[in-house]
């Protein structure tokens, strides 16, 4: 067995800047997609990955990870950390969490049963906090 291709981290920085997409990285060099993307975190050339446990605070059953309320969550606090998704799905995000809030409503959730609209605490509520990061995190970018 021969010894596996090595990545020059100079030469895919460059590349990088230029542009190539990880599938021309992959082939330029030899390796798989995923040797690719090991390279470029390991040489700081990757996008720091985002962390949506503020907004997704519980562990959440496999059933409902791709839930609306979750994907909204996610996608708001996309927009929070400077990353927003796509106009059409940050729309969607933002009309729910607004329409939640306007309501007087909030969510919770139950690994059993999954997401569900409550009466918003008088503190506050959880996706009015969402909200207000996403929406400031919006005016930053």
């Amino acid at each position: 067995m021969g010894r596996k291709p090595t990545i020059d981290r100079a030469e895919l920085a460059r590349l990088v800047a230029d542009g190539l997409s990880v599938q021309e990285l992959a082939a330029r060099f030899g390796v798989s997609e995923s040797g690719v993307l090991q390279a470029k975190r390991a040489a700081g050339l990757a996008k720091p990955m985002l962390d949506h446990g503020a907004a997704l605070p519980w562990k959440l059953a496999r059933a409902h990870t791709q839930s609306g309320p979750a994907t909204n969550l996610r996608n708001l606090s996309a927009a929070a950390q400077g990353r927003p998704p796509a106009a059409e799905r940050l729309n969607t995000a933002l009309r729910w969490a607004r329409r939640l809030v306007d309501a007087g409503l909030d969510v919770t959730y139950d690994p059993a049963s999954g997401f569900a609209e409550i009466p918003a605490a008088p503190e506050g509520s959880h996706v009015a906090s969402v909200l207000a990061a996403a929406l400031e995190g919006l005016e930053q970018h």
